[in-house]
């Protein structure tokens, strides 16, 4: 049976974007490429472009050249485009930050921005795993979403205005998700517009929810109480709970905290072979980060399961429940977990550290 489509019939307010490994059989071809759809978005932009980014890099030919020369066309056409970039990887990343400044990009700089997404006019955005980076459009399993539900957007918007200016600004009002639309949540609580958008008590809750089936993909995991608890709570209850983590996770501090964890939670490592022309610094790897339970609710997000990324930076997700998206998060997950890419987590093996780089980001 071929997978369910993975966007809603007619105004597709709501499509799953990948992006995979070359040299991989890792394509879907139901779902777009990040590199298809973000130029795309960026050029049907008439007022704004509100970007938030983890940091920039590219090189010269890559995927990510004409996503840049988009951008500095929108601003060149009168967009109003604002990037807000992590403070210290704008200083480990400064060329393609300078590139947009250049030509009428509006940069600032935050502490512990994790997030990638960006809106376009108020009326659409992204959120996903995928980092401006030309690895990521290359030689990188991600996922994320596109999105055109009005409360989700205007939430967005105000993690945005919040980090752009520099304090938290309560809404005009509270948020109201409609049955069915797309949910925004993010972290950390402390900095957000209001409470009820945090991610971390909204994936205990959906965990919670589960009666079948939870399925985790993510780069790394490590030991985040409350999420820990709800899967072995899950397990406790009969559902069956699959993590499925990179080659990342073999790196001495996550391994510990990994081989701590509930033996009923069965656990896959997801490694890329390296490109047939040499190895690629921080790349090579699994790096999307979604949940599906029962196959009719979901997560996508920006957060690997660290405390940190809940407690200390800004990260952004989406809850969904029903349609489409949720079946295809768990097709998607079924095909990366029996591939010859995953293969079981021995808590007593002794693993070697995969090689990543001499100073690896904390993606």
């Amino acid at each position: 049976m071929p997978p369910p489509p993975a966007s809603l019939a007619g105004t597709a307010a709501l499509e799953l974007v990948e992006s995979e490994p070359i040299e991989t059989p890792l394509d879907r071809p139901d779902l777009r490429d990040a590199w298809e759809v973000w130029p795309q978005m960026m050029a049907a932009a008439r007022e704004r472009i509100d970007a938030a980014e983890f940091y920039a890099s590219s090189e010269p030919g890559s995927r990510l050249e004409p996503i840049i020369e988009e951008l500095q066309a929108a601003a060149a056409r009168g967009v109003q485009v604002r990037w807000l970039a992590d403070a210290h990887f704008a200083s480990v990343y400064p060329e393609v930050l300078e590139r947009l400044s250049s030509r009428g990009v509006q940069v600032r700089k935050m502490e512990s921005l994790h997030a990638k997404y960006f809106v376009v006019d108020g009326r659409e955005a992204f959120v996903g795993s995928q980092n401006f980076d030309w690895r990521s459009l290359t030689h990188i399993q991600e996922l994320g979403l596109r999105f055109r539900s009005a409360e989700a957007v205007r939430a967005l918007l105000d993690i945005f205005q919040t980090d752009w200016a520099g304090k938290v600004s309560p809404p005009s009002r509270g948020y109201t998700f409609a049955s069915g639309e797309p949910r925004l949540v993010a972290s950390p609580r402390d900095s957000l517009p209001a409470a009820q958008l945090w991610d971390l008590p909204a994936l205990v809750q959906l965990i919670d929810s589960a009666r079948s089936s939870v399925q985790v993909q993510l780069l790394t995991y490590g030991e985040v109480p409350e999420l820990e608890q709800a899967l072995i709570r899950a397990t406790s209850r009969g559902v069956q709970v699959q993590l499925l983590l990179s080659d990342w996770e073999l790196r001495p501090k996550t391994l510990a905290r990994l081989r701590g964890l509930d033996r009923r939670v069965e656990v896959r490592i997801f490694t890329i072979p390296q490109w047939s022309r040499g190895f690629i610094p921080f790349a090579r790897v699994a790096h999307a980060k979604y949940c599906a339970v029962d196959a009719v609710r979901g997560w996508v997000g920006t957060s690997n399961w660290e405390p940190d990324y809940f407690y200390r930076s800004r990260n952004v997700g989406l809850l969904l429940e029903g349609g489409p998206i949720p079946a295809r998060l768990d097709a998607f997950f079924r095909q990366n977990w029996s591939s010859p890419y995953a293969a079981p987590f021995d808590p007593a093996r002794e693993y070697t550290p995969p090689r990543i780089s001499a100073a690896a980001p904390a993606r």
